[in-house]
């Protein structure tokens, strides 16, 4: 029961056709699925943004995939995407969210944006899953999902830095690569102790 399988952003608008569509979301679904039977549990997170979210690139009128600075550092200004109630945010209609224990919406601050699992961007703002595994005894973690070089990366790095032994199963991931960002993430990722699988 000390292991968990940890399913990031596995929603619409990441995959092919969607608002910020991740090449190959979609391939991913059918081998996450199978791999729940091996774990004892499984959380899923769900991007949840309001309306207007301060990390869309519409709310500045600038460019998708532009720069600005936060309160809380950098932040890349993305399409509009997984907004609340929408077929957007809704899970991959093939994804069996019914095997779910816990669902984590995250990004629902409209002034911080949230890419891990654990904490929002401002990397103080828990979202509450650390207290929930630390409850059920579970201290390791397989992480998919998407997109590897940002959710999956924030999440993995958040759970290494709690103590949490943390593998990411890269055949179950797909990343944006947006700037050498995939590269980065890998590098940052195993600097931190996670095993890439």
């Amino acid at each position: 029961m000390t292991h968990a399988l940890l399913v990031i952003d596995v929603q619409n608008d990441f995959c092919p056709g969607g608002a910020l569509a991740v090449d190959g979301g979609n391939e991913i679904v059918a081998g996450i699925n199978d791999k729940m039977s091996d774990f004892a549990a499984v959380i899923m997170t769900q991007d949840w943004h309001p309306a207007g979210h301060s990390s869309f690139a519409s709310t500045h009128d600038a460019a998708p995939m532009s720069m600005t600075e936060m309160p809380y550092g950098p932040q890349v200004l993305w399409p509009d995407h997984c907004i609340q109630g929408t077929d957007g945010a809704a899970f991959h209609a093939d994804l069996q969210i019914d095997r779910a224990d816990l669902i984590i919406r995250k990004g629902y601050n409209p002034a911080i944006d949230s890419y891990s699992a654990f904490f929002e961007n401002d990397k103080t703002t828990p979202t509450g899953l650390e207290g929930y595994l630390r409850t059920r005894g579970i201290d390791t973690l397989t992480i998919v999902g998407l997109a590897t070089d940002f959710c999956v990366n924030f999440s993995a790095v958040d759970a290494a830095k709690l103590g949490f032994k943390v593998t990411v199963d890269m055949a179950l991931c797909r990343a944006i690569d947006f700037d050498g960002s995939l590269k980065a993430a890998k590098a940052g990722m195993t600097g931190e102790g996670v095993v890439l699988g």
